[in-house]
């Protein structure tokens, strides 16, 4: 069972916001992740798959039918939102077999199915109670559960952790990805936490202002971003302008560094892309005389238990770095296949 957006767009009534030529597929048991910032057109790309909204151009297709027309109840979708939405009178089972009830199933059949699936997701045992009686996460279970009752034909996931604190928001994503995996089912993902999309997802799509700007592999995103807008949404980054200024040599505003420039002459333009993790902390002075080698003064040190993220400020600027290291850092290394060179902005 695949979902896929073919040249889709769509632009909200009166505004001149909304996505353009999205073309976009998710295999059956693959979960993609959209990441972008607010207004970036994450939501809406859910939205349309879901039939909330009708697409102005394109097709959208669940298993190669064309459905750009169908109501979302035709769809056969499972959507799990922000706000759970249970419904606070009914108990566990009766929330997860009410997608069974309007499909017309007999009371027995949509009770025990109902209580399967309580089961698949760890809640098994609380069928009887009611929604105001669990916890966020529970009530997030509960709210999956509903979702995949009815066997749908893929899984829109809007924003599902949002509302959980930091530690359950890591215990539910790994739920998450079990239940899906268990399931087999083609699932969209629409977050605003980068993490959650990196560590789960099969695919990450990064939006900006309405268009796709790159697709990829979590670790494709993260380490070989296509520009410098990707380079500093997903994750920490250190960006400088430079040029080109030898074979295998980059000048910076805060000096030169060693890379490789394979395909680009002496002085063409570039952006300078190095991770902060990268960055190699020397201790004794580094003397500054080699490409890549730098001794500054610390202007910001931000302990975060398992690591610290400091600003070193040297000449010509700051260098992000992080490091578990508890000792003072003021001089660092930046190795050659640290660089990235991407197009200059």
């Amino acid at each position: 069972m695949t979902l896929r957006y073919e040249n889709v767009n769509y632009t909200y009534p009166g505004a001149a916001t909304g996505v353009f030529d999205i073309s976009l597929e998710i295999g059956r048991g693959e979960l993609l992740a959209i990441i972008g910032a607010s207004g970036s057109g994450k939501s809406t790309i859910l939205k349309l798959l879901a039939g909330f909204v009708k697409p102005a151009s394109g097709r959208i297709l669940i298993d190669g039918k064309d459905v750009g027309d169908r109501e979302p109840e035709a769809r056969r979708l499972g959507v799990v939102f922000q706000n759970y939405a249970l419904f606070p009178h009914m108990r566990l089972w009766e929330n997860v077999a009410y997608p069974l009830k309007v499909r017309g199933i007999a009371k027995a059949d949509r009770r025990a199915r109902a209580v399967d699936m309580l089961g698949r997701v760890g809640m098994g045992n609380r069928t009887d109670d009611l929604p105001t009686a669990l916890s966020g996460g529970q009530q997030q279970r509960v709210a999956l559960a509903r979702a995949l009752v009815f066997e749908p034909q893929g899984l829109l996931l809007d924003e599902p952790l949002s509302a959980l604190d930091a530690g359950l928001r890591v215990e539910m994503r790994d739920e998450i990805l079990r239940v899906q995996r268990a399931s087999g089912i083609a699932t969209l993902l629409v977050t605003h936490d980068q993490e959650e999309a990196l560590s789960i997802a099969d695919k990450v799509v990064v939006m900006r202002e309405g268009r796709l700007i790159q697709i990829g592999k979590p670790r494709d995103l993260y380490e070989t971003p296509v520009n410098a807008y990707v380079a500093a949404f997903v994750g920490q980054s250190n960006l400088w302008q430079g040029k080109i200024a030898a074979d295998g040599l980059v000048e910076t505003a805060i000096g030169p560094l060693a890379c490789e420039t394979r395909g680009r002459s002496n002085g063409d333009q570039v952006t300078v892309f190095v991770r902060p993790e990268r960055i190699e902390p020397v201790f004794g002075s580094t003397g500054g005389g080699l490409p890549g080698q730098f001794d500054g003064t610390i202007a910001a040190d931000r302990y975060l238990g398992p690591i610290r993220r400091i600003d070193l400020a040297v000449s010509g600027g700051l260098i992000r770095l992080e490091t578990h290291l508890r000792e003072p850092v003021t001089s660092v290394a930046i190795p050659p296949d640290a660089v990235r060179l991407l197009p200059a902005n």
